[in-house]
C-alpha cells in the first residue's frame, strides 16, 4: 500500500493574521524609536539653551570687565530701556575702544535679548557718535544695526540696578547715590545740558546686578538674577 503525502500550505485566514502581527510590530517598533528620536532632540534642544544662556551671560560679563571711562562719557549708562558700555576691544591697543549695547526687543512676534557692537573707535567724533547710535538702534535699528546686533536669548523683561552706597538701587532714582551727585535719566529731555552748562557727575557703581526674566517654553524659565563686581573690589565676579 502505497501512503500519499498531501503538502498544505498557509490559508488566507492564516496569511492576514500574519501580516497583522507584523505591522503590528512595525508600528510598535517605529513608534519606539521615533520616541527615542524625540528624546534626544529635546536633550539637545535643552543643551543648546544652556549653553547658549552661559555664553550670553559670559559675554556679559567681559563686557563689562573691559569697560573704560573717557572724559565726559560715563562709561556705562541705563536708560531704562538699553545698557551702553564703552569697553576696550579684545584685541591689541591699536584696536581701539568699542560701545556695545544691550536691549530686549520683540522679534518675529517673541522677546529677545539683543547684543550690538560698534565697529573699532579710533577717534573722539567716532566715539560720540557710536554712544548715540547706541541709543538709537534699542528705538529704531537701521539695516546696518540689525547686522551689528545677535540674539541671545528669549527674554520677557530685564532690569539693572546698581550697587552704590552699600546698597542696591535703580540707577535712575537717586537713592545710592553719594551726597551732591544727582542721578540722571539721559533718556528726559529734562536731563539734556544746555549749551554751555556742566555736564553731571557720572559716579561709576561698585556693581551691576542683572535681572532677567526668562520666556517659558525654554530649559531655563521664570527669573535669573546675575551680579557682576568692579574688578577692583571682587575680582568681577
Amino acid at each position: 500500500m502505497r501512503s500519499t503525502h498531501t503538502a498544505r500550505g498557509f490559508t488566507l485566514i492564516e496569511l492576514l493574521v500574519a501580516i497583522s502581527l507584523m505591522a503590528l510590530m512595525t508600528v510598535l517598533s517605529w513608534r519606539g524609536l521615533d520616541g527615542v528620536s524625540r528624546a534626544q532632540a529635546g536633550l539637545q534642544q535643552n543643551s543648546d539653551d544652556v549653553l547658549a544662556l552661559q555664553a550670553t551671560l559670559a559675554q556679559w560679563g567681559a563686557d563689562l570687565d573691559a569697560m573704560v571711562e573717557q572724559p565726559e562719557n560715563p562709561g556705562l549708562d541705563w536708560d531704562g530701556r538699553t545698557l551702553r558700555i564703552l569697553r576696550r576691544g579684545s584685541g591689541s591697543a591699536a584696536e581701539g575702544l568699542r560701545v556695545v549695547a544691550w536691549t530686549q526687543r520683540s522679534v518675529d512676534g517673541h522677546g529677545q535679548w539683543l547684543r550690538w557692537q560698534s565697529p573699532a573707535l579710533l577717534t573722539r567724533n567716532a566715539l560720540d557718535l557710536a554712544w548715540q547710535r547706541a541709543q538709537l538702534w534699542a528705538q529704531s535699528p537701521s539695516d546696518d544695526d540689525h547686522r551689528r546686533e545677535v540674539r541671545t536669548v528669549a527674554l520677557d523683561q530685564w532690569q539693572i540696578f546698581y550697587f552704590r552706597g552699600n546698597a542696591w538701587s535703580n540707577p535712575l532714582s537717586s537713592a545710592g547715590t553719594p551726597d551732591g551727585v544727582t542721578a540722571v535719566n539721559p533718556a528726559s529731555p529734562a536731563s539734556q545740558p544746555s549749551p554751555g552748562a556742566v555736564p553731571p557727575v557720572s559716579v561709576m557703581p561698585d556693581g551691576v546686578r542683572l535681572v532677567l526674566a526668562l520666556s517659558p517654553g525654554q530649559t531655563l524659565s521664570g527669573t535669573l538674577t546675575r551680579d557682576w563686581v568692579r574688578g577692583q573690589i571682587g575680582g568681577g565676579k
